[in-house]
């Protein structure tokens, strides 16, 4: 997927194919939002910043990382519900053929879930470096931070979505637990991207 030109994504996106889809969709949304505070932290250079440097390299190296992490939950994603789909595909003219393949489409939904509330949680961690460059950061790009809270907003509540689609096959206790605190951590992502956007927002005097 990472290599794919972005018209050939597009176009396999909008195909009657299981995958890529939503999911893939809210990791990219995330990995977008990762590249556009690594651009801010990147411009935010020179004497004038030099005494937020080490906020800023930090800021630099953890975006970097999450733009690849996000990629390749995108990826994960992708795969994860091909099993779905196969799982679905599976014979049921038996009772073992039956109990086969519903104990698969439990396990394949479980495995539908991981990438979105890991994406969600990255989602977090992008606003979170946003938070800490917004006060540091050039404020000749500093829409672009407001930008990234966005995008990473709605990776967050795309991917929520795609846990909830889900969740209501998922068998184990503990994760299913695991997969709603997460999911309801999504208002919290929100509340935060609000505050940053509005702050962008009104130092531009919306």
């Amino acid at each position: 997927m990472r290599d794919q030109i972005l018209s050939e994504f597009l176009e396999r996106l909008a195909a009657r194919v299981p995958a890529p889809g939503g999911g893939a969709t809210a990791a990219l949304h995330v990995a977008q939002a990762a590249a556009l505070v690594g651009m801010v932290a990147r411009y935010s250079d020179g004497p004038k910043y030099a005494g937020a440097r080490e906020v800023i390299d930090g800021v630099v190296a953890e975006s970097d990382e999450l733009r690849q992490r996000a990629l390749r939950l995108a990826e994960r994603d992708a795969s994860a519900f091909t099993a779905v789909t196969a799982a679905y595909a599976l014979p049921k003219g038996t009772e073992d053929e039956k109990k086969a393949r519903s104990h698969a489409i439990a396990d394949a939904l479980l495995g539908a879930c991981r990438p979105p509330a890991e994406v969600i949680g990255a989602a977090g961690e992008v606003v979170t470096l946003a938070e800490r460059l917004l006060p540091v950061g050039n404020r000749n790009v500093v829409t672009d931070i407001a930008a990234a809270v966005e995008a990473a907003r709605a990776g967050a509540t795309t991917a929520r979505v795609n846990i909830e689609v889900n969740l209501g096959g998922v068998r184990d206790e503990e994760a299913r637990a695991g997969l709603v605190a997460t999911k309801d951590g999504v208002d919290g992502i929100r509340a935060r991207a609000d505050k940053v956007t509005a702050e962008v927002r009104a130092g531009l005097g919306a």
